[in-house]
């Protein structure tokens, strides 16, 4: 089978997208030839900010001169985006003789979409014998097929409402979901201030070390491009590490100074100009992803609350005073009344659409939705792609010179930024 009849296959194995937990993936793995001695692993789960971190831990490690190998999810536009040996995507047959050596053991297990993938992933960094093996959380943490791997640091990046149905509706639920990739007598790294109290009762529960920001690392802008970072090394009772001038990228500060903080108790051998190099260095697609047109546009997959709100920070300090010509559309399970309430704050020029997926909002949702909060002139589309052309048309026409050219950002999900990148 090629690579699209494999993944069609995938979909139809198991009667459930999601079905956590890991016993049955664990009995497949044991059959499999998937051999991690020497390779140190990194586990990022949270709610936001994970493909982000991965990324750039991939990349300063790999400006070290080591090799990484990462696993990510969902993808945009091609599945291989989810697998990556060094600087490039795992390739269409690497990939299918992975999901072959996977079907030929599984027996009459039903494994999920997302089980299945993940094993064929390790499969795939076992042959590849990476240094480190980067692997990004699917869901939760304690019962994601990606917890089946002991990791020598696990890093929980934030914690905030979504996924409710799996993970429970309190941050303190969701949060002990997410401590769940943590292990006693390891590195247990937390990447924002607010820290539920779940998190941190798992880790005195298990013995692990921790590392929170506030706490035992912290970071702060230094307002000319560049921010400081300090915090420890491997010896956590005082081997005190300073970094004062880093420079800065379009990722949260919390995603860059967790991914700091690993770099520094896992390879400490790691030059702050090889950190430099990593942080400038990593791209991600969707992540913030900014293209000049004639105009910024910016392509992020946010599609909750958190992200929603650090999205909107970041356009009006980035771009301060520009008008805003906002693309969206939205997962009919996410909470899009408080998303649209959020970028109300930018007063842009909307353009909703839906998305033609199962579980997809209708744009008309999104447009009553603005309506009833006092929004006017709300365009309103059935594709994201009729959305977006008439959106670009919009900034062309206000587009009197560079630099007061309005900006148009499209974000709400992984398949509203996929919809765009599929027309540029």
């Amino acid at each position: 089978m090629n690579l699209p009849q494999w993944l069609e296959y995938l979909e139809r194995l198991h009667p459930s997208t999601i079905e956590l937990g890991l016993e049955r993936i664990n009995k497949v793995a044991s059959k499999l030839p998937i051999d991690f001695s020497g390779i140190q692993v990194i586990t990022v789960g949270g709610t936001n900010g994970k493909g982000t971190t991965v990324t750039m831990l991939s990349a300063i490690l790999e400006a070290a001169g080591m090799r990484t190998a990462c696993y990510t999810s969902p993808h945009i536009l091609r599945y291989n985006e989810r697998v990556r040996l060094g600087d490039r995507y795992a390739t269409d047959a690497e990939l299918c003789e992975s999901f072959a050596k996977v079907e030929a053991e599984r027996g009459d297990i039903r494994l999920t979409y997302f089980e299945f993938g993940t094993l064929a992933a390790l499969q795939l960094f076992s042959d590849y014998a990476p240094d480190v093996a980067i692997l990004e959380v699917g869901l939760g943490g304690r019962l994601d097929a990606v917890n089946i791997l002991d990791p020598d640091i696990a890093i929980v990046t934030n914690v905030d409402l979504d996924h409710m149905d799996w993970l429970g509706d309190t941050r303190e639920a969701i949060g002990f979901e997410k401590a769940g990739i943590y292990r006693a007598g390891k590195p247990a790294l937390y990447g924002e201030k607010d820290m539920p109290a779940s998190v941190l009762e798992r880790v005195n529960e298990i013995g692990a070390t921790l590392y929170a920001r506030g706490r035992q690392y912290e970071a702060a802008e230094n307002g000319d491009g560049t921010w400081q970072w300090q915090g420890q090394g491997e010896d956590s009772a005082g081997n005190a590490v300073t970094y004062p001038a880093l420079p800065l990228n379009d990722y949260p500060l919390d995603n860059c100074a967790v991914a700091v903080q690993a770099i520094t108790l896992l390879a400490p051998q790691v030059t702050p100009a090889q950190i430099a190099h990593g942080l400038t260095h990593a791209v991600l697609p969707g992540r913030f992803q900014v293209f000049d047109r004639g105009y910024p546009l910016i392509l992020d997959v946010g599609h909750n609350p958190h992200a929603a709100r650090r999205v909107a920070q970041q356009v009006s300090e980035r771009f301060p005073g520009r008008q805003v010509v906002l693309v969206t559309a939205m997962l009919a399970d996410k909470d899009y009344r408080a998303v649209m309430s959020l970028y109300r704050a930018l007063h842009p020029l909307w353009y909703v659409a839906g998305i033609q997926e199962e579980r997809g909002l209708q744009g008309k949702m999104l447009y009553n939705c603005l309506s009833e909060s006092g929004e006017t002139g709300v365009h309103c589309n059935t594709t994201v792609a009729e959305a977006f052309e008439a959106a670009e048309k919009a900034c062309r026409a206000l587009a009197v010179d560079e630099d007061n050219a309005p900006v148009l950002l499209v974000t709400g999900s992984f398949f509203t930024v996929a919809a765009v990148m599929e027309l540029l």
